[in-house]
């Protein structure tokens, strides 16, 4: 949409995600990152670590089970989101602000850690949920993934 904040935001996730539902029966999974920048001073010759941000996080719909059956604490993640503002009176009646990222998309950053892929299977539309495959079956029973592909390097 116009106007919107958009973010993309790398770092760790600090607490298990947690997958609930509205009274309208969407799910949504919530959970908080913190992203620490370094920096190199060149006068101790060191990295630095600097202060963190913290954000929420918030999933809708299908994406929701995914994160939830995926992610977890400790997890270095990417999301690719839209920056939100809410205001809320604290317990001492102080205007206090909460900023949160309505995620677009979360995927696991594989800077230090590898990942199986699975495709899910088309359960929003309304089909029966099989087993998910994994990425190599899934390119050998479809024929737009392996039509003139092969797995070797080309040099």
């Amino acid at each position: 949409m116009s106007g919107e904040t958009t973010i993309t935001m790398t770092g760790n996730v600090v607490a298990d995600p947690e997958l609930r539902s509205t009274p309208g029966g969407a799910a949504v999974c919530n959970f908080r990152m913190a992203s620490t920048p370094r920096r190199f001073n060149r006068q101790s010759n060191e990295w630095e670590d600097g202060d963190p941000l913290f954000l929420g996080v918030a999933v809708w719909r299908q994406q929701a089970e995914h994160v939830a059956e995926t992610v977890q604490r400790g997890m270095r993640v990417i999301v690719v989101g839209r920056l939100t503002q809410r205001q809320y009176e604290d317990r001492e009646g102080k205007t206090r602000s909460s900023y949160e990222i309505q995620a677009d998309e979360v995927a696991p950053s594989l800077l230090r850690a590898t990942a199986v892929v699975t495709k899910a299977n088309g359960a929003a539309q309304g089909a029966q949920q099989s087993a998910p495959q994994s990425y190599g079956q899934q390119r050998q029973s479809d024929q737009w993934a392996t039509s003139g592909y092969s797995d070797e390097i080309p040099f």
